[in-house]
């Protein structure tokens, strides 16, 4: 008997904290949305020409960080009349270049072992490289010749170190720029128009933007904790 009179209190010291659980975390999502809103802002009122030339010189190296996350935003706003699109692809490319630069410098007079060996080092690891990295763009930088320097630009997961193996075999310089200056201005065109067609669809998009934002950034977080899981292991 007693029992059972305490079964419906059970039950509703659960649901409590059930609810409270749920509205914590409810809360948790709320706050994470805002914080989210309020670095799109910033990162939209800095987002200029040097920043895309920056941001996306970095994105050139080895540093992970994936153009799809400048230039679209910054043809977003060009499409806004903040910027101009022509100029935002532009300096977008020019900044793809310096980073290929910096890449194919380092591998041009560091040579193979050294680059090999920091790729497979801890510091490499922190930039999400590995030595597998590194073997897998050189196989198809001697699959496709120096044509690869174009083509990779436009191949994910090689697009970023496909300068490394160009220095390493110690390709042609200018060939190198010209191929390199092509493949990064195409996929800057690709991506701006996917930018200009967001802000088309603006109307429709924005009720759901702080998920959308919220989905992307988790998603990245989560993409880079995977890859340093993978290169620790």
């Amino acid at each position: 008997m007693t029992a059972n009179l305490l079964l419906p209190i059970t039950y509703k010291k659960v649901i409590i904290a059930a609810w409270q659980l749920i509205n914590y975390r409810i809360q948790i999502l709320i706050l994470m949305i805002e914080l989210f809103h309020s670095l799109f802002d910033w990162y939209m009122a800095n987002l200029n020409y040097f920043t895309v030339a920056l941001l996306m010189a970095i994105e050139s190296t080895f540093i992970p960080l994936p153009s799809e996350v400048v230039v679209p935003f910054a043809a977003y706003k060009a499409a806004q009349g903040d910027l101009n699109v022509f100029l935002v692809v532009l300096f977008g490319t020019i900044g793809a270049l310096s980073g290929s630069l910096i890449n194919y410098s380092l591998a041009y007079y560091l040579g193979r072992p050294l680059v090999h060996k920091f790729a497979a080092s801890k510091i490499g690891k922190l930039f999400l490289l590995s030595e597998e990295k590194v073997i897998h763009v050189e196989q198809y930088f001697v699959k496709n010749g120096r044509s690869s320097t174009f083509i990779g630009r436009l191949v994910p997961g090689v697009r970023h170190l496909i300068s490394i193996p160009a220095g390493l075999a110690k390709m042609n310089l200018r060939d190198f720029i010209l191929f390199t200056f092509v493949g990064a201005g195409l996929w800057n065109i690709c991506l701006a128009v996917i930018g200009y067609y967001l802000y088309e669809i603006r109307e429709e998009i924005y009720p759901y933007l702080g998920y959308i934002m919220l989905a992307l950034g988790i998603g990245f977080t989560v993409y880079l904790a995977i890859k340093a899981r993978k290169n620790n292991s």
